[in-house]
Formats: structure tokens, sequence, C-alpha cells
């Protein structure tokens, strides 16, 4: 079953969980901003995803404007990226989809459609 980390006022996150109900594939949903992975966890979902890190950041939320994030990041060490993902859950793109050998950043139905059809 998949695992997927919304945030329930996400218009992005409410149209992938409608997705995801369309096709009638199973789920658990969490709360990313009361429930967010972990260090260890995110270092394991981004290990599985083959993703460049900063994928995993939510570039359009207000917390990485505010903390100045795209100016930062460049420079920040991997540990440092990490920590800081772990630290607020609004920082992690959404929604995030765990599979059994996957990971999937942000709402692409063309990406979705490949990995859960």
């Amino acid at each position: 079953m998949l695992t997927v980390y919304c945030y329930s006022r996400c218009t992005t996150c409410q149209k992938a969980l409608k997705w995801l109900d369309e096709k009638g594939i199973s789920y658990k949903l969490i709360d990313i901003k009361a429930d967010h992975p972990d260090e260890e966890t995110l270092r394991k979902y981004h290990a599985m995803s083959g993703l460049p890190l900063k994928r995993f950041f939510n570039t359009s939320g207000i917390p990485y404007r505010e903390l100045g994030l795209a100016k930062k990041l460049p420079e920040m060490s991997e540990d440092g990226q990490f920590a800081l993902l772990a630290s607020d859950g609004m920082l992690v793109k959404r929604p995030l989809v765990i599979g059994d050998d996957f990971v999937l950043t942000g709402f692409r139905e063309d990406e979705w459609a490949e990995k859960l059809l």
C-alpha cells in the first residue's frame, strides 16, 4: 500500500488524492504538517527516489521563501538540508508518495500514471 504525505489545505494534494481515488488506488494518508518524516526517514526516501535533494523542498511554500532558501540551499551541506527538511513538514514537497520501491514528490499525472497504473 502507498503512503501519501499531504497537507489538507494544499490544492495540489487535493487533486492528487482525487486522482488516486478515481483510479481506485489504496493509500495510507499522513498529515505532513502534523506528522512529517524525520531525518532518517527522509534520507531513506531520498535514496529510494534517485532524485536530487532539492526536489524534496517545497520551493513554492511560504517557509521556503521566508527562510531565503533559494539562495541558501546551494551552499548548505546535505546534512544541513536534511536537518532543515526534518524540522518542518511544510518545507517538504507534497504530496510525497512512498511505494515499495519508489518515491514521488509533487503531483505530475504522467509520472504518477507510469508508476501507479
